[in-house]
């Protein structure tokens, strides 16, 4: 008799399938319509008589998520309906892999990340908005280097860290800042957003292929079907760690 060890906790997708009870393996979930990611980042600013800008950061960054899915026949409604029900709103969060950020820009580089993790080359502090990064065996040259855009997660010593950051600038041994140490050719670093949510050890491995956001849906989950018994869904999510 079929039995698993654990219940799909990733939005059913093409790529992320769900069975009857709730397993990983089974039928594949829909793809979505439309994708819009926002960042938000609040602020509070204020200008000095000679107009001199004072501006910071007042709360944590988080990205919010609304995907939209064509006109779905009920079976496939199901597979996601029921999945999100499951989660009770903010109870059990869940995670999400966005289709236009699946696998790195670089196709070379997504090659490589595809079966192996670039690792932090020494401690970075939270707070920070840079890492360097190497691998044994990488080269910036031949196996490339993660895009401006590129999402990013960690797996490291602290498992609670589910924050997901988005590379800004990528420096290597060709091109860097003269400011700071020149990267070798084994090593690359990434500027990224937010600032690094928690302490990151020396070897955590950053995760580009895949990575998935940590989110929560609404407490309130509602549809219509239309007069072709077809049904129509839209979904709003916000990450959460």
């Amino acid at each position: 008799m079929p039995t698993f060890t654990s219940f799909q906790n990733i939005l059913p997708d093409p790529n992320n399938t769900i069975g009857t009870a709730g397993q990983v393996n089974g039928t594949a979930g829909p793809g979505f319509a439309s994708v819009t990611l926002s960042s938000i980042q609040p602020t509070i600013k204020d200008f000095t008589n000679s107009g001199r800008l004072l501006a910071r950061a007042i709360a944590s960054h988080k990205w919010e998520i609304q995907i939209k899915y064509n006109p779905m026949i009920r079976a496939d409604f199901e597979r996601i309906y029921t999945f999100l029900l499951q989660r009770q709103g903010a109870v059990n969060p869940f995670f999400v892999s966005l289709p236009q950020h699946r696998v790195p820009q670089d196709s070379t580089f997504a090659t490589f990340a595809a079966s192996n993790n670039l690792e932090a080359a020494g401690t970075i502090t939270a707070g920070a908005t840079t890492a360097l990064l190497s691998k044994s065996g990488y080269s910036n040259t031949t196996n490339k280097t993660p895009s401006p855009g590129d999402l990013f997660t960690i797996d490291g010593t602290n498992s609670n860290h589910t924050k997901t950051y988005m590379v800004t600038r990528v420096e290597t041994s060709a091109d860097y800042d003269t400011g700071k140490a020149q990267p070798s050719a084994t090593q690359v670093r990434v500027h990224f957003i937010p600032g690094m949510a928690k302490q990151v050890e020396a070897a955590d491995d950053f995760i580009f292929h895949n990575p998935l956001i940590k989110v929560i849906a609404k407490d309130s989950q509602k549809y219509s079907l239309n007069t072709n018994n077809l049904y129509n869904y839209s979904l709003s999510l916000e990450e959460v760690q």
